[in-house]
C-alpha cells in the first residue's frame, strides 16, 4: 500500500511541475489514434468522394454504413460475412499472415472473421427451416415408435428350470 501511495505522490509532483506531461502520458496510453477513427457520415457528394479517396476506393465502389448511431461514420461497407479462410492461400498478399494487401479496407467486424475465429466459409447447403423440420421429423418418428411399441415388451426368452423329477434332491454337499 505504501508503494502505491509513493507512486501516486510522485505522479502528483510530476504533474504539478509539468501539467502537459500527464496529458501526454494519458494520450499515449490510450492505444488509438485520432486518425483511426472514422469521420462523420458524409452528407454531400463531395464528402462522399473525399471519403472514398480516404479509403482508397473508387467513388462508385464507396458505400458507407447507414447513419443509425452505431458510430461507423464514413467507414465503407465492404463485403463481410465470409472469413479470411475463404481467400486464396497462394496469392502473394502484402501481409500474408492476415491475407491482406496494403490499403485494403477491412470489414467493421473484421475481428469476427479472422482465421483465429469461427466464420462460415460458404453458405449452408439447406436453409435453417429445413434443418429444423428434419430434426422435428426424426424426433417425432422416435416418439411414435416408442408409444407404438410400448405394450410389446421384449425380454430374453427363458424357459422354466427342468429337473428330472419333482421333489427330489439332485445334488447334495453332505457326506
Amino acid at each position: 500500500m505504501s508503494a502505491l501511495m509513493k507512486s501516486l505522490c510522485l505522479a502528483k509532483q510530476l504533474s504539478a511541475t509539468n501539467p502537459r506531461l500527464s496529458l501526454h502520458i494519458a494520450r499515449n496510453l490510450a492505444g488509438w489514434n485520432k486518425d483511426y477513427t472514422p469521420a462523420p457520415y458524409p452528407k454531400t457528394q463531395k464528402e462522399r468522394d473525399a471519403a472514398a479517396k480516404k479509403y482508397y476506393l473508387l467513388p462508385e465502389e464507396y458505400k458507407p454504413y447507414a447513419d443509425n448511431g452505431l458510430g461507423y461514420g464514413d467507414y465503407p461497407k465492404v463485403g463481410g460475412g465470409l472469413g479470411v479462410e475463404n481467400k486464396d492461400s497462394y496469392y502473394p498478399y502484402d501481409y500474408p499472415e492476415h491475407k491482406r494487401n496494403f490499403n485494403e479496407p477491412v470489414s467493421v467486424d473484421h475481428d469476427l472473421y479472422s482465421e483465429d475465429r469461427y466464420s462460415q466459409a460458404e453458405q449452408p447447403r439447406y436453409s435453417n427451416s429445413y434443418y429444423f423440420l428434419t430434426f422435428l421429423g426424426v424426433m417425432s418418428g422416435c416418439l411414435a415408435l416408442y408409444y407404438w411399441l410400448e405394450d410389446k415388451k421384449m425380454y430374453r426368452p427363458v424357459a422354466a428350470k427342468q429337473y428330472p423329477a419333482d421333489g427330489v434332491k439332485h445334488y447334495t454337499f453332505e457326506r
